[in-house]
């Protein structure tokens, strides 16, 4: 009897200690992170939701996407792509269809990579939507 308990409590033990080691863990995943991302600079592509436009999110992941990343070549840390799902208030229509960011490690480097190939990344949106983005660049402070 004895022997039973000593086993489930060094059972129970080893499973919290194995919790808070995830815990710590996705922690300190979350602090290198952020720390890996700041200082880099942030360029959000939003799309404002409107009532009938269209976007297809297939053609922006598979397609545009990766041209406009080939562009940005080293100077390229990551990209990701968000797709709207609802309003952060109740009962309101959604802001953004969706989000394309890239992060990037020098804003001049960024510019000089976008300009040249500036009219070749407009012409494709006909390819994906007919909503005019907005764009935000800015700087990861954490």
């Amino acid at each position: 009897m004895k022997f039973r308990l000593l086993i489930s409590f060094l059972l129970l033990t080893a499973s919290v200690a194995v919790s808070g080691q995830e815990k710590q863990s996705a922690k300190s995943d979350n602090q290198h992170s952020a720390a890996a991302e700041k200082g880099l600079i942030k360029v959000s592509v939003m799309y404002p939701f409107a009532e009938g436009k269209k976007f297809n999110m297939e053609y922006y992941e598979t397609k545009h996407m990766p041209m406009v990343a080939k562009y940005l070549g080293s100077n390229l840390v990551k990209y990701t792509i968000e797709k709207g799902l609802a309003s952060g208030i109740p009962n309101q229509p959604l802001a953004y269809m969706a989000i394309g960011t890239f992060y990037v490690k020098n804003i001049d480097d960024y510019k000089a990579a976008i300009g040249p190939n500036r009219d070749a990344i407009r012409a494709d949106f006909a390819n994906y939507t007919d909503i005019t983005p907005v764009i935000l660049i800015s700087e990861v402070v954490r």
